[in-house]
């Protein structure tokens, strides 16, 4: 895997939506950027506006191929996710962006280019806060961003979860929003889950839905590859009047209680104001004990 060059005060960061629109102005999200020494380049679709979207399809496309073919930006972050990624990552041309390796940044939606960028490019991307939600993150999830795109260490210690499945492995971070990486699956931006450990996260779903999307995994050969897995947040799941009856951790036991990897649950990454950074791409290091977790980037 390739890692893209760290940022440095004075580097360039743009801000573009390549999914749903912004619901207002981000003016505290781009000051807060800013005090960490970055200059920061809005995108034409920062308050672009096409029904739900962030301008039309071809609008976006064009914003994010500007920054991605622009040598003088040396990171890229989304300003927010939603629905729309999938609509515009087949028109865009990478060719510059593989020559000049530079970050790219966010969550949720944003896995389609964390997953088609593994999946095509091999470089590393960033899954973390994002400016439409970056203002009521918390410190240490905003510290982490800012150390991941420095080249600062990062390494997370994780209190233990009753569900926790404890061992040891190591293995390239993949993964992302559970949702995108199931609609991924056999299409050119899906990842390789091979000796893997696996990151997943939703929000918004149904208890069923979550069932139906890792027995599509399952199905499809994807969880028995893997080497570990690490469970971030589902937030705001749903039931139906007739309760599935399950929680979200005995869902997910259910499907990988076979295997014979460590699993960590409760990792403050996704749909949260704790949302910690995540370098996707780099190998780690997973160690689930009976206390505590420790997840360390090996090189």
């Amino acid at each position: 895997m390739i890692t893209p060059p760290f940022l440095k005060a004075g580097d360039k960061i743009a801000i573009t939506c390549p999914a749903k629109k912004l619901p207002g102005p981000i003016d505290e999200a781009i000051r807060i950027i800013e005090s960490w020494g970055l200059e920061v380049i809005l995108g034409q679709t920062v308050g672009a506006s096409h029904n739900q979207f962030a301008g039309d399809d071809e609008l976006r496309a064009r914003d994010m191929q500007h920054f991605l073919d622009d040598k003088t930006v040396k990171a890229i972050i989304a300003a927010r996710g939603g629905y729309g990624s999938i609509r515009i990552i087949d028109n865009l041309d990478f060719t510059d962006f593989v020559l000049h390796p530079k970050w790219m940044v966010g969550f949720s939606d944003i896995t389609v280019f964390h997953s088609h960028i593994h999946a095509n490019y091999k470089i590393q991307t960033i899954h973390g806060q994002m400016p439409l939600v970056i203002p009521s993150g918390t410190p240490t999830s905003l510290s982490t961003l800012r150390e991941a795109l420095f080249g600062q260490q990062i390494s997370y210690h994780i209190p233990s979860s009753p569900y926790n499945i404890e061992g040891i492995s190591s293995g390239i971070l993949i993964g992302g929003n559970l949702t995108l990486l199931v609609m991924l699956l056999g299409s050119s931006s899906q990842m390789n889950f091979k000796d893997k450990i696996l990151f997943i996260e939703d929000v918004g779903e149904y208890f069923y839905s979550v069932d139906r999307m890792l027995w599509c995994l399952k199905r499809a050969g994807k969880l028995s590859q893997l080497k570990g897995l690490i469970v971030g947040g589902f937030t705001n799941i749903k039931d139906n009047d007739e309760s599935f009856g399950q929680s979200i951790e005995e869902i997910i036991c259910e499907h990988v209680k076979d295997y014979d990897y460590p699993v960590c649950f409760n990792f403050p990454a996704g749909h949260l104001n704790d949302n910690h950074a995540l370098i996707l791409g780099k190998p780690v290091d997973l160690n689930v004990k009976p206390a505590i977790t420790n997840i360390t980037y090996s090189s």
